[in-house]
């Protein structure tokens, strides 16, 4: 498999820039405008209270607040990878973060939550623009021999920079006001602007054929409908009829796209690229790790402000030493790949993240606290940096240099569809120990102070019924061992897989060999 990176990729060289000191900038670049899309991902979690009282919106509201931004950019990504490729990665981005600009500003001035949900949406569309044209940028720009290392500083951000925005944003919130947070993206856009026009050069590889009009709704709508559906899973069961009725939406939505593409000439995404197995490898790589990842974020922020009762800004502070530790990792990836190859960097890196989970799950406890937790985490952020690098250039490699937007799309989907699986299922894993682990101490008390309890953590806290509070801490840690245990299953099965897909490449190419 590891074969693939000797691809003939003449036509993709021509386009290369002779300058390394000018490849510095584009990397620059593109890294500022993914932390600015990243930051608006991220920072609106920590701010929740304050937004819902000054916007006079229920927590439901705020939660579409929230998360209209992550769905828009989801649901886009592919299509505006797309136009992406079209309208050329330098044009892309500057459209892109110029409407990005505009949206945030729109949200730190919006009066009413009608105003804020319509910016949000469209700083979503406009993130979807920008997000895959940032690696797009850099694939099309950077020589064989120095992608490995940029692709590496670029996953870098993308991993650890959604920790690094929740901190300023909680300290933003803090210190300033919450409306701050929408100027922090709003500064890194203006200065990924600058660098784009002044230093990245326009695209020579820009493709010119017709854009897939159908190809694109049926994309919207399939990836629109499963991530309602999987929130809806997560919040009401698989049986509630949003979400019987948005996954259904979503499989239909996905069987039409692909009859679409298996029929257009010019098709938005060549379906011949999904039996790639060093795409799919790539791909099922990042999936996984990215779920795993948003299903214990879930489970650690309540244990650190609810169990060890530290405050917002204290609970990000302790992630910053995984999310240091990820970025290094991922940086220094394409060395440590040149020693030892792609597919062996990624298996160890899932091995990593793997052991890293399982050390937390048998260490924690509400006496234990943080210092106890700590090396399990920088082992699992430094097990997904190790195993995110390689993941993505593998995608990238798979697809041809004038579809390097797409290319990107893929990357970046498989990310948010990701998160969603991942919150739904670990989530879901959590909530049902904690469930069975409450009725295990249940008594003949007040039904009422039961329901409290079975209500999660916080409202047990607020009871202030020291008894409710021991049992629902003691629960909270069960729960919290079975979704690190699940979480451990999961990357034992994507471990084995990434090995057998390897035995079974290197078999047929020794086969075919002789």
């Amino acid at each position: 498999m590891n074969d693939l990176l000797g691809m003939d990729k003449s036509n993709e060289d021509a386009s290369l820039l002779s300058s390394p000191q000018q490849r510095k900038w584009i990397l620059a670049g593109a890294c500022v405008a993914l932390m600015a899309v990243i930051a608006a991902v991220s920072g609106l979690n920590v701010s929740q209270q304050q937004m819902a009282v000054a916007l006079n919106s229920t927590q439901n509201e705020v939660f579409w607040i929230v998360n209209i931004y992550a769905v828009s950019l989801a649901a886009l990504l592919l299509p505006m990878g797309a136009v992406g490729d079209r309208v050329g990665s330098r044009d892309g981005l500057i459209y892109g973060l110029i409407l990005f600009s505009l949206a945030n500003v729109i949200s730190f001035a919006a009066p009413n939550l009608y105003i804020m949900l319509f910016a949000r949406t469209l700083s979503g569309v406009a993130a979807a623009l920008v997000m895959p044209v940032t690696l797009a940028v850099i694939t099309s720009n950077f020589p064989k021999d120095e992608r490995s290392k940029a692709i590496g500083i670029w996953t870098a951000v993308a991993g650890g920079g959604g920790i690094i925005g929740m901190f300023l944003s909680a300290f933003l919130v803090d210190v300033v006001s919450w409306r701050w947070l929408f100027v922090l993206p709003v500064i890194l856009a203006i200065v990924s602007l600058a660098i784009t026009i002044k230093k990245i050069p326009n695209s020579t590889l820009a493709v010119k054929d017709p854009f897939d009009f159908y190809g694109a709704f049926w994309a919207i709508i399939s990836v629109l409908s499963m991530i309602i559906a999987l929130d809806s899973i997560a919040k009401s069961g698989w049986c509630s009829p949003m979400s019987v009725g948005s996954m259904l939406v979503g499989v239909i939505g996905t069987i039409c796209f692909i009859n679409q593409e298996s029929r257009s000439i010019k098709p938005l995404l060549e379906l011949r690229f999904l039996s790639d197995k060093s795409l799919l490898m790539g791909a099922a790589t990042l999936f996984v790790l990215f779920g795993v990842q948003a299903g214990v974020f879930i489970v650690i922020f309540p244990y650190f402000q609810s169990v060890l009762h530290w405050s917002g800004l204290k609970a990000t502070s302790a992630l910053m030493p995984m999310a240091f530790v990820m970025m290094a990792a991922s940086g220094m990836g394409s060395k440590i790949t040149k020693k030892i190859g792609l597919v062996i960097t990624i298996a160890l890196g899932v091995l990593l993240s793997g052991l890293g989970l399982a050390y937390m799950a048998m260490s924690v406890s509400f006496e234990s606290g943080y210092m106890a937790l700590l090396p399990g985490m920088l082992a699992w952020g430094i097990g997904t940096g190790l195993a995110m690098a390689p993941s993505t250039e593998i995608i990238t490699w798979s697809i041809p240099p004038e579809k390097q937007g797409v290319a990107s799309a893929i990357n970046d989907l498989t990310r948010e569809l990701g998160t969603a699986l991942g919150v739904t299922i670990l989530a879901g894993v959590f909530a049902t120990q904690y469930h069975t682990s409450v009725n295990q101490h249940q008594n003949s008390e007040s039904s009422d102070l039961w329901e409290t309890i079975h209500m999660g953590i916080a409202h047990a806290i607020e009871s202030a019924d020291q008894s409710l509070i021991q049992i629902a801490k003691v629960s909270f840690i069960d729960g919290w061992r079975s979704s690190m245990w699940a979480g451990v299953l999961i990357l034992a099965m994507l471990f084995m897989y990434i090995l057998a897909t390897e035995y079974i490449d290197n078999y047929w190419r020794k086969k075919h060999a002789s």
